[in-house]
């Protein structure tokens, strides 16, 4: 009999906990870490008035990366280097220039013309001499004085004060406004 009962208590429990599940799923989906990053981009700037011209182009495919990007230098030339990740093999860079390097003829002229070196004939004594040294110092010694006497200031005598003489002409008095009426039983 006890084990009927403890059969029963363990369905009703199991039977309730069902009936309090919500009858909902949630509505997102949890991120997968099998899905592959994919993405491709560009960009490059040229800019005649100031000789920037570079850019960079790049495309991955899960862990395969592959792009390249391109420089001006400042003899003309074009720098370029292309660039492979292939899983966990590492970066892996070839690099090439194109053209031919220009340097201008002003460029290895400087455009200012330094002052000539022009050296002293000999060494010149400073203006500045500095004052000879004395052993005594520089301060004046106090005169001293004979103590001055000491005359005490002469007496005066403190003033007297009288009380007042007068009377206050207005005296308080204290007269209640209310007079409860006698106790009657």
């Amino acid at each position: 009999m006890l084990k009927f009962v403890a059969v029963i208590a363990l369905s009703a429990v199991c039977f309730a906990d069902d009936l309090y599940k919500p009858a909902y799923k949630p509505a997102y989906k949890e991120a997968s870490y099998d899905d592959h990053p994919k993405y491709n981009f560009d960009w490059a700037v040229k800019d005649d008035y100031t000789y920037n011209n570079y850019g960079q182009t790049e495309s991955r495919d899960g862990y395969n990366t592959d792009g390249s990007y391109f420089v001006t230098l400042p003899d003309g030339r074009i720098q370029t280097v292309k660039y492979y990740v292939n899983g966990d093999s590492g970066y892996v860079a070839e690099v090439t220039y194109s053209g031919e390097a220009k340097y201008d003829s002003a460029y290895n002229k400087p455009s200012y013309a330094p002052a000539p070196y022009k050296a002293e004939a000999s060494y010149h004594k400073p203006a500045y001499a500095p004052a000879p040294y004395k052993s005594e110092p520089a301060y004046n010694k106090p005169a001293y004085h004979a103590e001055p006497a000491y005359a005490p200031a002469p007496y005066k005598a403190e003033p007297t004060y009288n009380k007042p003489s007068y009377k206050p002409a207005y005296k308080p008095a204290y007269k209640p406004a209310y007079a409860p009426a006698p106790y009657k039983a």
